[in-house]
């Protein structure tokens, strides 16, 4: 372990064991080098270490505290780390989304407020009226995903699933685009969800919502299955004709996607 690695350690344990709790002001440099063992150079790489992990926050003229230590500030580096996944591990998110996704619809049955089930049913509106635009469909639909788990109150449950969302959104709206009838399907198995919701029912709720996940997965599996088929002619090293593939499975968004 680097001395870096070492300084890093020894503040998180401080951390852990509530010596510094959210909110809390380090010591002074000096103080805390000789406090945990560690020269001044390693501390102050391991700070910048732990401030882009939002551990730590400095202030200038101020300053270096503890962050709140939230789930939604530690995780939302997720979603970047996501972003950068390859195409090739899409299915494995879309396997975790469909792990944790039903579950958390289920909690939210039991808990939604009148507020926050006006809200999924305002963005389920919106999917019916965007049924013949893709990227404004998928738009909502995502943002009915985020407004069902958000009102499960999990917050690390919330913070994971918004942060696998972006890659799979992508996904979603080429599907919408090559496959028709998928917006008809979408739609439905939407209302089901909102249904289950409105009646409190959890375990419908969680059956509609692993219908719904288990139709996409589906649908990539033949996806992949076609890409990683030889193209006749090409040696192997093109996507089938009509799958739309060029230098990756999902073309990018015309514009970036509101998360």
């Amino acid at each position: 372990m680097s001395l870096t690695d070492e300084a890093i350690s020894r503040i998180r344990a401080l951390v852990r064991s509530g010596d510094l709790p959210p909110g809390a002001r380090l010591p002074p440099e000096h103080q805390l080098a000789a406090q945990l063992g560690v020269s001044r150079n390693p501390l102050r790489e391991a700070v910048k270490a732990l401030v882009v992990a939002r551990v730590l926050d400095v202030r200038r003229g101020d300053g270096t505290y503890v962050t709140s230590l939230e789930p939604r500030l530690l995780l939302e580096g997720l979603g970047l780390a996501v972003e950068l996944l390859r195409d090739d591990t899409l299915l494995e998110i879309v396997q975790v989304r469909r792990m944790l996704e039903p579950a958390a619809t289920a909690l939210a049955a039991s808990l939604i407020s009148a507020g926050q089930l006006a809200e999924v049913g305002e963005h389920l509106a919106a999917m019916r009226a965007a049924r013949d635009d893709v990227e404004k469909l998928n738009h909502h639909d995502a943002a009915f995903h985020h407004a069902v788990v958000r009102a499960a109150g999990n917050e690390t449950l919330s913070t994971l699933l918004e942060g696998i969302s972006g890659r799979t959104l992508r996904m979603r709206v080429w599907r919408g685009t090559v496959e028709d009838g998928s917006s008809h399907t979408t739609i439905a198995q939407h209302e089901a969800i909102y249904n289950a919701l409105a009646a409190g029912d959890a375990a419908l709720a969680q059956a509609a919502a692993l219908v719904h996940i288990g139709t996409t997965e589906t649908w990539l599996r033949s996806v992949l299955e076609n890409v990683e088929a030889p193209a006749a002619g090409a040696g192997g090293d093109r996507a089938p004709a009509g799958t739309g593939i060029a230098g990756g499975l999902w073309p990018e968004p015309a514009e970036e996607e509101t998360r």
